[in-house]
């Protein structure tokens, strides 16, 4: 069987103010993986994600989407808006717009493949709310789609931006501490849900997670992330607590409080 590497890191490097965030890290990632990024506060975890979909420059080397240089040496590739509309995003605040319904939220999805009218105006067709409400109730909020997105509980309003990822059409979806804000009933669900769209979908998911339980409960792959290098990449089970230990000291504190009893599983 033939391998698709669908993210490829080469000695990609960044720095804010001086210091150091991104350190030569290297790594790639297979079509239909589920991989975790791990680490403490100030890891890099974030920080990585934002540039595998082009929200940050480098200051040196590069990201392949798909075989694409994302962006190289600092510069995005001129069709960085058609790469962008193949990558979902989930972020730890949901990142919707509270005064729009749920289904407007769900269709803000399509935006990259509207003309600019028809984005500006928030036009819809019939087809692409069908679409919507179907992402809703593969989602399990369907019942929810005419509500204003500020109604809805934290879990909710995650499983909006999934949804949203599912009409987008996208074949990798970044997460970004997407349980952070969540009971662990909900975060159990979209954790359960991401899994699923994973395995039924195909569609590769890179997480970034404090939760070193969450990490070892869902997912077969890690990178583990400190001071922006990548200090361990490889199977989770090989992640055990002598591991993080060596790895994080002190700071592997932050990791196991987080995991253990956060979330039933």
């Amino acid at each position: 069987m033939v391998t698709t590497v669908t993210i490829e890191v080469s000695n990609l490097s960044k720095s804010f103010k001086g210091k150091l965030a991104l350190n030569q890290i290297s790594c790639s990632i297979n079509a239909g993986e589920m991989v975790a990024l791990v680490g403490a506060s100030g890891s890099g975890k974030s920080t990585l994600l934002r540039h595998l979909n082009g929200l940050q420059n480098g200051d040196a080397g590069a990201v392949f989407v798909f075989g694409i240089a994302l962006q190289s040496q600092g510069k995005l590739h001129s069709k960085i808006r058609y790469l962008r509309s193949q990558i979902g995003c989930i972020f730890q605040q949901f990142n919707l717009v509270n005064r729009l319904t749920v289904i407007e939220n769900v269709l803000v999805g399509n935006l990259a493949r509207l003309s600019f009218v028809r984005s500006a105006l928030h036009l819809f067709t019939k087809e692409e709310k069908i679409q919507a409400l179907a992402a809703l109730e593969r989602v399990g909020i369907l019942e929810h789609a005419y509500k204003r997105a500020s109604m809805l509980s934290g879990g909710q309003q995650q499983r909006v931006a999934i949804a949203r990822c599912l009409v987008q059409g996208a074949k990798i979806i970044l997460a970004d501490e997407p349980i952070a804000s969540l009971d662990p009933e909900s975060a159990r669900k979209v954790m359960e849900l991401l899994v699923q769209l994973n395995q039924e979908n195909g569609i590769t998911v890179v997480t970034s997670l404090h939760q070193i339980q969450i990490v070892r409960s869902y997912f077969q792959r890690a990178i583990a992330l400190r001071d922006g290098a990548v200090m361990f990449d490889g199977a989770t089970i090989e992640l055990n607590d002598t591991k993080l230990n060596e790895l994080y000291g002190t700071a592997v504190e932050e990791l196991v409080m987080r995991g253990h009893g956060e979330m039933l599983v």
